[in-house]
Formats: C-alpha cells, sequence, structure tokens
C-alpha cells in the first residue's frame, strides 16, 4: 500500500456513518484491502477509546499499527471517531485533514434533515472530502 489511506468516521454505537478510500496505485484487490482496512478500523476502536480519555486534545496522532499501516485518530467534541489508514507517516498533514473534515461534519451535523449518527450520504460532502484528501495527503 504505498501512498494509500482509508478514512472513516465511526458513530456512537461503533456504527460506520462515513468511509472513503484513496490511493495512488490501482489496485486490482481492492475489495480485499477495503475489507482488511475495515476490520482493521474496527480493531482500533478500542485503541482511540482509550487514548481518547487519557488526553485532552482531538488529534491523537498515531493509536495503533497494523503491519506497514499506521491508525490515527480525531475524536469530534460529540465522541464520533475520525480514522485514518495509512502507510505514509505524514502527522501535519492528517492534523490538517482532520481538522478541515470536522469543519465540514459540523456543519452536516447542523443541517436540521441530518439524523445523528446515521450514515452521511451527502453528495457534497462526499466530493469537498476528496479535494481535501487531494490536498493533503496525495
Amino acid at each position: 500500500m504505498s501512498g494509500s489511506y482509508y478514512f472513516v468516521i465511526v458513530g456512537h454505537q461503533d456504527n460506520p456513518l462515513y468511509e472513503q478510500e484513496h490511493s495512488r496505485d490501482a489496485s486490482p484487490k481492492r475489495e480485499e484491502k477495503q475489507d482488511l482496512c475495515q476490520f482493521v478500523a474496527h480493531a482500533s476502536l478500542d485503541l482511540v477509546d482509550e487514548h481518547m480519555w487519557s488526553t485532552s486534545n482531538m488529534y491523537l496522532k498515531v493509536v495503533d499499527r497494523f503491519n506497514d499501516w499506521h491508525v490515527s485518530a480525531f475524536v469530534t467534541a460529540g465522541k464520533q471517531r475520525f480514522i485514518m489508514i495509512h502507510d505514509v507517516k505524514a502527522d501535519d498533514n492528517i492534523r490538517q485533514f482532520f481538522q478541515e473534515v470536522y469543519e465540514l461534519y459540523i456543519k452536516i451535523a447542523m443541517n436540521p434533515f441530518y439524523q445523528p449518527n446515521t450514515p452521511i450520504t451527502s453528495q457534497a460532502f462526499h466530493h469537498k472530502v476528496k479535494v481535501l484528501c487531494r490536498r493533503y495527503l496525495i
């Protein structure tokens, strides 16, 4: 996984609210890799919860590792967790990405038509996250 990123927003009941994968290379085993990324993200939730209570920072940096992948996390004020699985370590870029996605998430959460803790289906949100990924990660 060279230059690959898997981003997921996890809700209160450990349910995925949004997920997106970005990669520089086109791999034929994309579905298998996505399943593995989902598994790694779910497995790291306990570690995110531990780190969340031990610091007052929203950005938790790297909380776990799996083979060559790093798992970075960000916890919102509402306790939703942003998890990024990546193979290239770029803490400052990932922190900036998380902060800008958090601003987008706040706008979605303030929408009166959005039900809290449900999947985010907004195409505008999806497009803006893709743009942020290109700006900060790829």
